[in-house]
């Protein structure tokens, strides 16, 4: 199983591809970030993000995405192009099974508890995918938490 984890975001959104194979721990085949200039208007933005999400899906052929929901109480407008964001990453992924996390979801599957601070949820990732060091920049290593949340569920469906 092959899925991809977004973190979005309008100016940089951060993905990663984990697999799962062979009832093995996963592994990371990519983790990186897409980003949008400022200075371009808006439908360009998000226009490139479509396409640029469009690729990875035709380059990884996930079965799923795993997207991190919204979780904004404060300023508006960034709320306002985050959820533009996401919503044109949803849109390209249309044809494959998607799932939603809030990111006390995420702390509770990754650390084992729902106020883990980031640093704390970066090294975990580190341990369990065995990597060299912490995918940067935060966005990458956030959508690598989101994609291993997603498999670490479906692992555990998997086993009842």
């Amino acid at each position: 199983m092959r899925v991809l984890g977004i973190d979005p975001g309008l100016a940089t959104t951060g993905y990663a591809v984990l697999e799962l194979s062979d009832g093995r721990w996963p592994r990371m085949l990519e983790a990186g970030v897409i980003r949008t200039p400022a200075d371009t208007p808006l439908p360009q933005r998000l226009r490139m993000l479509y396409e640029d999400t469009r690729r990875l899906l035709r380059e990884y052929k996930p079965d799923a995405l795993a997207i991190e929901e919204l979780f904004f109480a404060q300023n508006r407008t960034t709320a306002m192009a985050v959820a533009q964001a996401r919503g044109v990453v949803l849109l390209a992924a249309h044809k494959i099974a998607t799932r939603s996390y809030t990111p006390l979801q995420i702390k509770q599957r990754i650390a084992g508890y729902g106020r883990a601070k980031k640093p704390q949820i970066q090294k975990m990732m580190k341990q369990l995918l065995k990597l060299k060091e912490i995918p940067k920049p935060d966005d990458a290593a956030d959508a690598l938490a989101v994609a291993l949340c997603y498999l670490l569920e479906a692992r555990s469906a998997l086993k009842r």
